[in-house]
């Protein structure tokens, strides 16, 4: 007996449906992104805002800023100013409570630096997954497998950001810890934005940051290309966030991070290192301070049982290199056949440094949405 015979097969609607939820994130804050690198623009829409929050362009170009191209000689070279539009669900200043869309023009593209693409697959890149899974592609920049597609994430996460901020205080700041063998050796706390700022590499530390930024100027000279790790770190995370089981705080920030183009790996606290402890060495013991209940260490990195337990939330994100590199490689063309492809056009030697931004606007969509069901769930009935 067949499948169909059973009516397992879903109709084509849901099929539809379960295609266009993948540009979707969240559950009652909810972003679409849509765009290609080199198409007209990148753009979200942003479902299930709370209203009258005030928020200005300003605020949201300040965070594009930070993620665009051409900021230094260590990123890609395009010369974009990313400037927002706003569409709709804002007035006068303050959030409607409707849908808001955004968008942001795509002014210097070069399609022409992609044409030996359309027929070569990249090593290590989306082209013969995407062809493989649709069977056409955008090849163009990547299309819609390239980092440009988080433009319409960071702009989304100035409004989740502001949410956080203003109905619990909480701060979030993510940095660069690692690149490639140098690493951040010492723990810089709970960083300042201007200490993040303060350098083209976003390390809170001057002399780890320069010995970072030669590292990256040594294989951007070469056509080679580098990975790192970021680590994030979020304070004043209200007491309750994610749910049992399968929307654990941890697991959606996990799915929110590896999410980002060029991400492989993801820990939260002690991470990988945790399982090198014993259960007595590991354990966060509980203590009473001025009547609030804290931990006398953090190994957990402020989640338990995949609850947030009010506790600084610490999580670390490792992007891989560059994929396309300015140095010629052994590939396939369409057709199966072996062939060589040497990457053209403006690629970053290392993706990290940008991603900082990008590592911050997600942990706030994973957080404002937690923080919504939080008290969708627990607050209707506040005087049983």
């Amino acid at each position: 007996m067949s499948f169909a015979s059973q009516n397992l097969i879903a109709p084509d609607n849901c099929i539809q449906k379960s295609y266009e939820m993948g540009n979707s994130f969240g559950a009652l804050f909810t972003i679409t992104t849509f765009g290609e690198s080199h198409g007209g623009g990148i753009g979200v829409i942003i479902d299930g805002c709370p209203p009258r929050i005030p928020i200005s362009k300003e605020e949201i170009q300040v965070e594009l800023d930070r993620r665009r191209p051409g900021q230094s000689k260590i990123t890609t070279q395009r010369k974009e100013a990313d400037e927002v539009s706003i569409l709709s669900g804002i007035f006068e200043g303050r959030t409607l409570g409707t849908p808001i869309a955004m968008v942001v023009s795509n002014k210097d593209a070069m399609p022409q630096a992609y044409s030996e693409m359309k027929d070569k697959f990249r090593p290590s890149h989306a082209d013969f997954t995407y062809q493989s899974k649709f069977g056409i592609r955008n090849h163009e920049g990547g299309g819609r497998s390239s980092a440009r597609e988080t433009i319409g994430r960071v702009a989304a996460g100035v409004f989740a950001k502001k949410v956080l901020q203003l109905a619990a205080g909480v701060d979030i700041r993510a940095y660069v810890s690692q690149i490639h063998t140098v690493d951040l050796a010492e723990d810089p706390g709970f960083p300042s934005l201007e200490a993040v700022e303060a350098n083209a590499i976003r390390c809170p530390h001057a002399e780890t940051a320069e010995r970072m930024i030669k590292a990256v100027e040594a294989v951007r000279d070469k056509g080679n290309s580098v990975g790192g790790v970021i680590t994030c770190k979020i304070q004043n995370a209200p007491l309750g966030l994610g749910a049992p089981v399968f929307d654990r705080l941890e697991a959606d920030l996990a799915k929110g991070m590896l999410s980002l183009p060029a991400t492989k790996g993801f820990e939260v606290g002690s991470g990988f290192a945790g399982t090198r402890l014993t259960g007595k060495e590991h354990n966060d013991t509980f203590e009473e301070v001025d009547g609030q209940v804290t931990t006398t260490t953090n190994r957990s990195g402020g989640v338990q049982g995949g609850i947030s337990n009010g506790e600084e939330i610490v999580f670390r994100v490792a992007f891989k290199p560059t994929a396309t590199i300015l140095t010629q490689q052994d590939t396939i063309d369409k057709d199966g056949k072996a062939t060589t492809l040497k990457g053209r056009g403006r690629h970053d030697p290392c993706v990290v440094p940008r991603a900082v931004p990008i590592v911050e606007a997600m942990a706030a969509l994973v957080l404002v949405d937690h923080l919504l069901r939080h008290h969708a769930q627990n607050n209707l009935l506040v005087d049983l």
